[in-house]
């Protein structure tokens, strides 16, 4: 008896067969993928690891930004314009010293939360370009500021945009980097916020001492340098191909891929498929795209994987090293000259450790690396407190050298590594909300620290000094405790591997080492392509 197939039934067999062979084309070109070096997929996809460092290199907007209030608290001449005299020495009122930190990072959870809605509305090129054109007036409101209101307004418009340019940047980063470059990519994101701060260190280290206005104002100054290398480039950035993808935008995805450095037809045609095969398998999880959704079922756990090593960066005391650091070696008896060079120091060891953690990111682990690495300085916060109880001249400078000290496991470590979970680890539909859920969170534990801080630090106030630390050795202690037994592994996995890792809920232990069925898929796909061309 012959079955006679209707129309409706062949055309739907026909599709099937059709998502079929993309399906093997993604899994296969998920196999390639890890069969690449860093240096191959260097040489390979050249344009794609260019334009990911320039989003990288716009997170030194953030960078100096976020830093800029902290430091610029310990140029005398600021503390004399915008402060008031006590104890013979020119002190900043803590009310202002709150509003100058906490205003900020205020207004960054909110541009961080439009950045996430936006950026999946409008796409990640459009809201950076905004993002940079408003920076411009923002940066002019703090540089020629005299009042500490207008000088807030400023900080409080360039908070909104900080927040934007680090959620879209971290996400463009991680839609465009190749595997093989992905954790060092997400690391150098943790290199420009140790560049930032350092550049303005050296500028204060030269116009610190002066006595005019130009004591501070330099630091805004070179923000419109930055700024101006940023708005060149921006509007040759090509958009990001996942979120083309994501909207049926196949046409202008291509296009981006090509401008990304994929010419060859069959690269194309793979990666395509590649980010096909991840979206659609990502639906099965998440209905929509809304903040909501990174809330529901596995998406749940994802989120709070990724976000967490953000949280943890914020709760480390990394905001108290680096915007009371050299204020109180300026306390502790250095003079101005020498607590600007102390502060070189501090970020010259930042960037050391950076610089290490690129090497380790991929060979140790993340999960390692963040571990061993808050241990690290959750011991060193607990020395550097416990010194400064002890009170004597020798105590007081040696909490000064664990200060310094604090800036190299920090960023070889939770620093470096906070930023790589951030972005790969939530799906691909979700990754700008993920991203924008994580910065927000910071944001706001940063925003508890500079409304308390001033109040715990200042010698006007509580008086507690380096003790502050044994607060955040208390939230390190907590942080390892987390990092045990919740913190998977996750490096050299694709965004299609820890889509199904996720959602078959497989533990932290055996995460590192789980076979996939995208794996097992892409070398079944490699066998029948072999024996097709043998």
């Amino acid at each position: 008896m012959t079955t006679t197939i209707s129309p409706k039934e062949e055309t739907e067999q026909g599709f099937e067969h059709v998502q079929d062979a993309a399906d093997e084309l993604g899994h296969l070109a998920n196999l390639h993928e890890h069969k690449v070096s860093p240096i191959q997929a260097l040489r390979k996809r050249p344009l794609a690891a260019a334009w990911a460092l320039y989003a990288i290199f716009t997170c030194l907007l953030v960078s100096f930004e976020n830093q800029a209030s902290g430091m610029v608290l310990s140029i005398p001449e600021f503390r004399k314009d915008f402060g008031r005299e006590y104890a013979g020495n020119y002190v900043l009122d803590a009310d202002w010293q709150s509003a100058f930190s906490g205003g900020p990072i205020a207004s960054s959870v909110i541009g961080t939360f439009g950045a996430g809605y936006f950026a999946d509305k409008i796409g990640r090129k459009p809201l950076l370009i905004g993002a940079i054109i408003v920076s411009f007036a923002a940066v002019a409101m703090e540089f020629v500021a005299t009042t500490n209101a207008l000088f807030f307004g400023g900080k409080f418009v360039n908070g909104f945009v900080t927040g934007i340019i680090l959620s879209v940047s971290v996400t463009y980063v991680g839609e465009v980097t190749p595997l093989a470059l992905r954790g060092i990519f997400t690391c150098l994101n943790a290199l420009m916020m140790t560049i930032g701060p350092l550049t303005s260190a050296i500028i204060i280290n030269y116009t610190g001492d002066y006595s005019s206005r130009w004591a501070y104002r330099a630091v805004f100054c070179s923000q419109f340098g930055f700024a101006a290398i940023a708005a060149i480039f921006v509007p040759f950035m090509p958009e990001s191909p996942i979120w083309l993808i994501s909207v049926d935008k196949d046409d202008k995805a291509v296009n981006a891929l090509r401008r990304l450095g994929y010419r060859d037809h069959a690269d194309l045609t793979l990666r395509m498929s590649q980010i096909r095969t991840t979206l659609n398998e990502a639906k099965a999880e998440v209905a929509g795209a809304t903040y909501v959704d990174c809330f529901r079922r596995s998406n749940l756990r994802r989120t709070i994987i990724s976000v967490m090593p953000l949280a943890i960066q914020a709760l480390s005391g990394v905001y108290f090293i680096a915007s009371y650091g050299t204020y109180y070696m300026q306390l502790a008896g250095y003079g101005t000259s020498e607590s600007f060079k102390l502060q070189i120091a501090q970020h010259g060891c930042a960037m050391a450790g950076n610089i290490c953690s690129w090497y380790l990111i991929d060979r140790v682990g993340r999960r390692p690396l963040m571990f061993w690495g808050t241990m690290s300085i959750t011991i060193i916060l607990l020395i550097t407190a416990s010194l400064a109880a002890e009170g004597s001249h020798g105590a007081i400078k040696g909490s000064v050298a664990f200060i310094v000290m604090y800036n190299f496991f920090y960023n070889i470590s939770i620093g470096a590594t906070a930023y790589t979970l951030l972005c790969e680890v939530a799906t691909s539909r979700l990754r700008v909300k993920t991203i924008s859920i994580g910065v927000a969170l910071q944001y706001l534990i940063y925003l508890v620290w500079a409304f308390v801080i001033p109040y715990i630090f200042n010698p006007d106030k509580a008086n507690l000094g380096a003790k502050t630390a044994y607060i955040f050795g208390a939230f390190g202690l907590l942080s390892l405790v987390y990092l045990w037994f919740y913190q998977p592994e996750t490096a050299g996995r694709s965004f299609e591997e820890l889509d199904e890792l996720f959602m078959k809920g497989i533990s932290v232990r055996d995460f590192g080492k789980f076979k996939t069925d995208a794996e097992l898929k892409g070398e079944q796909a490699e066998e029948i392509t072999q024996k097709t061309v043998d």
